[in-house]
């Protein structure tokens, strides 16, 4: 209703209006509260989700290198790369870190007339670790033969230059040239092969 040029208000509904605009206002604390408590949780049960999914992932990763007997990818790891070159360059295993090394014992290998394992390996790889053992100790029972270990991490290109695809892979060598190949930590395969190894060395020394 308007008197002289001015509105005036019905005072209840004025008195309602403000209740409602002070109403709405406390709510708004409220409301944003539970916001962030809902985005709290979708955090929560988000960063779950994620550890679950990496969880299955390295089971699964772990159930295949257990079947397959070697590694495909790399995995983050904290320990020391060092410490784990003492562990698996044990016994006669003679650890390449450089290109020149390498060349270095394949020139002293030619001239002894022994032939070559590498071993193209990861520190971080489960298969790698679990046959170290056992190949540090077949290079001890073994001296007519020369056992080198390679890193792929740390000669990647080098490494590369053999077409690694999978670790552990051992290249046997004569004269630099390869004569044989396994891939994966096969106990068995690997003595079998040794053998092979040694029985052509001894059939070349009979007919030399």
């Amino acid at each position: 209703m308007q008197c002289d040029g001015r509105v005036v208000y019905n005072q209840p509904a004025a008195r309602r209006s403000r209740s409602a605009k002070s109403l709405l206002d406390s709510s708004l604390p409220f409301a944003t509260l539970f916001l962030l408590s809902e985005l709290r949780r979708l955090s929560r049960d988000l960063g779950k989700a994620l550890l679950a999914s990496a969880s299955e992932k390295n089971k699964e990763c772990s159930l295949l290198q257990g079947i397959m007997g070697h590694c495909l990818a790399k995995h983050q790891t904290d320990e020391n790369d060092s410490e784990q070159h003492l562990e698996f360059a044990g016994g006669n295993v003679h650890l390449i870190t450089t290109k020149e090394g390498w060349e270095q014992k394949l020139a002293e290998a030619a001239k002894e007339g022994k032939i070559v394992i590498a071993n193209f390996s990861a520190t971080w790889c489960g298969p790698c670790k679990m046959i170290a053992p056992f190949y540090s100790d077949l290079s001890v029972e073994h001296p007519s033969l020369m056992f080198l270990l390679v890193d792929v991490d740390e000669l990647t290109e080098f490494s590369t230059s053999w077409d690694i695809k999978a670790t552990p892979t051992f290249f046997f060598l004569r004269d630099g040239q390869q004569v044989d190949k396994l891939v994966g930590a096969n106990k068995p395969e690997l003595q079998k092969k040794i053998r092979a190894i040694l029985d052509l060395l001894s059939q070349t020394g009979c007919q030399s």
